[in-house]
């Protein structure tokens, strides 16, 4: 089932600029194995040793967060959106 992941601007190096990347998965596992499959590095980036999304990385499905659905086990259908969102700090 193919579904777009948008991608951040502070991964597009990986992506060779794209915003934007179309691939196959059936649950937000799949999809972003699918997306390491095809652009590699972003395993590094987006999980931890364990194999746990990485704390400051969100990942929303249709503008769901998944943390609050099912995590990676979140699925997916044909055409939706999966987001990846770095979070952001900053302060003075």
């Amino acid at each position: 089932m193919s579904v777009t992941v948008r991608i951040p601007t502070t991964l597009r190096t990986l992506t060779a600029g794209a915003s934007e990347v179309p691939v196959e998965g059936g649950d937000v596992r799949a999809v972003l194995d699918a997306l390491e499959s095809t652009h590699p590095g972003f395993k590094s980036r987006l999980f931890d040793d364990g194999g746990n999304l990485r704390r400051f990385v969100n990942v929303f499905v249709a503008d769901d967060d998944v943390r609050f659905l099912q995590g990676l086990d979140t699925p997916v259908t044909e055409g939706q959106t999966v987001a990846i969102i770095p979070a952001v700090a900053g302060g003075q």
